[in-house]
């Protein structure tokens, strides 16, 4: 079985800081957002990393492997043709629903635009996991899911996270990305404790580690990624790493980026926290080893259990041996030496090139991908379209999260189609969420930010008359119902009235 060199400290790749991120000392790889790339024309900031032998792993936000719906065909193949593009070693995702409602409901298709939890139980895993084979099965390379953070608590939960994630580990063979700051985010939300998480879940399994800043406010934890990373969260992924060495660490960073050397303060604090957690393992490995055995029989128990003890828990890692040729070397990449384990230490391994062949669907699963959609698709309906509060929710706190989402949502339309907030100014927020408010999503951002203007044309807003001329005008620019001529006197004349229509 192939396996690969250890990927070492990263960050997250984002157009913002792209230039930063190429000239930062020692950042062994990176990680992009998938949905915010196309193969045939990757970012040049992206192409010179590459070519420096700088990996990059694709991440993907979309496919909602947690939903109740097998996940989309044209997801899954536009993930791998990223994977591909990049000669990426793994391609990653989120233990999360995004969308609900549709066909296995009868109603409405609805997004979320955001990762929301799935329940901790047996259906829920059930669904899960064939959701996971299905995925690896269309993936070329091997696929690592994230533990995402909460807001919410589902009522009737049958599992803890770990339990979670060790049996999901255990019936598919997929790799972890676990996120620290989740944890510290689901410690604060949701009172779970992060070392009972780390007991539990199969640390062998991680392929790399997530580290992020967040926010709290008003007794709230806020996985913001748009802050600095505090200290609860170094000492988690302290903990972590004193337990197993994880073959990867990655800042991530999505909002309000900070000057470059504030981010190079962090990968620093990152690199010296795995540090000082080897060497404090290294230490109580060698203290443990060289302390005398009270009985000679006691010293073979406690080998023996802890030998048996390890061995089931690699077991279940194994993986299907690939047929699918290793991509070939990069000659400008010096390969990255794999250390030795330290004795009584656990070194999580790398992930195999492997895939998954392809699973039938269970037909046994269809009522509990029915139960599933139901649950989901009343939690979102609650959250993006005012519909009451299901059952045992705290509805606080869903109000909480049913804000967030809104926020979230402005914040990315105002991204995805800068010209709104540029010609709406202050106003543009305000009337963003009052939209929002009872029209849910059933569509990407790009589509909502035109629903959003239709909304406002249709009304008679704004009310200045030269806004609304342009706002009209960028409207069927992109959604009339013929292309607008691109002739270029039917351009100038366009350039010409807005011109005028500004004095």
């Amino acid at each position: 079985m192939t396996r690969l060199g250890l990927l070492g400290t990263g960050i997250g790749w984002r157009p913002e800081i792209a230039e930063a991120v190429e000239h930062m000392p020692g950042v062994d790889w990176v990680e992009a957002v998938s949905e915010n790339l196309c193969p045939g024309h990757l970012p040049e900031s992206l192409r010179r990393l590459r070519e420096r032998g700088v990996t990059v792993v694709p991440h993907g936000v979309s496919l909602g492997l947690g939903g109740a719906d097998r996940p989309d065909e044209s997801r899954l193949t536009a993930l791998a043709e990223r994977a591909e593009a990049l000669s990426a070693p793994l391609v990653t995702e989120h233990i999360a629903f995004v969308r609900a409602g549709g066909a296995l409901t009868a109603s409405p298709s609805l997004e979320a635009g955001h990762l929301l939890p799935v329940p901790r139980t047996r259906d829920a895993l059930d669904v899960l996991c064939e959701n996971v084979r299905i995925a690896q099965a269309a993936l070329p390379v091997p696929l690592a899911v994230e533990n995402i953070a909460a807001l919410l608590c589902w009522p009737g939960e049958e599992m803890t996270e770990g339990q979670f994630l060790y049996d999901l580990v255990d019936r598919t063979g997929v790799r972890l990305l676990i996120d620290v700051a989740n944890l510290h985010t689901n410690h604060v939300n949701r009172g779970e404790d992060p070392a009972r998480a780390l007991d539990e879940l199969p640390v062998e399994a991680i392929a790399y580690v997530h580290v992020a800043g967040g926010v709290e406010r008003d007794g709230v934890w806020h996985d913001s990624h748009a802050h600095p990373v505090p200290r609860p969260v170094l000492d988690i992924l302290a903990d972590l790493a004193s337990r197993v060495t994880p073959p990867g660490v990655l800042l991530e960073r999505d909002e309000n980026f900070p000057r470059p050397g504030e981010l190079e303060g962090e990968l620093a604090a990152i690199r010296e926290t795995l540090e000082k957690a080897g060497a404090t393992a290294r230490g109580q490995a060698a203290a443990a080893t060289s302390a005398p055995s009270p009985t000679t029989s006691g010293t073979s128990r406690t080998s023996r259990t802890s030998r048996t003890s390890r061995t089931s828990r690699t077991s279940i890692l194994a993986l299907t041996p690939t047929h699918t040729p290793t991509p070939p070397a990069d000659p400008g990449r010096v390969p990255t030496p794999t250390p030795t384990p330290d004795p009584g230490r656990v070194l999580a391994p790398t992930p195999a090139l492997a895939s998954t062949p392809a699973a039938a669907p269970d037909p046994g699963l269809a009522p509990a991908r029915q139960r599933l959609a139901l649950a989901q698709a009343a939690l979102l309906s609650a959250l993006v379209a005012g519909t009451p509060v299901p059952e045992g929710f705290d509805r606080v706190r869903t109000g909480v999260q049913a804000r967030a989402l809104a926020a979230k949502r402005a914040d990315v339309v105002a991204k995805v189609a800068a010209e709104l907030p540029e010609l709406l100014g202050a106003g543009y927020r305000a009337a963003f969420l009052g939209y929002a408010r009872g029209r849910p999503m059933t569509g990407g951002y790009r589509r909502d930010a035109l629903d959003f203007a239709e909304h406002l044309l249709l009304a008679g807003h704004p009310r200045d008359a030269r806004t609304r001329h342009l706002l009209r005008d960028w409207w069927l620019e992109r959604s009339g119902p013929a292309p607008r001529s691109q002739r270029p006197a039917a351009r100038l004349a366009r350039v010409t009235r807005q011109a005028l229509l500004r004095h």
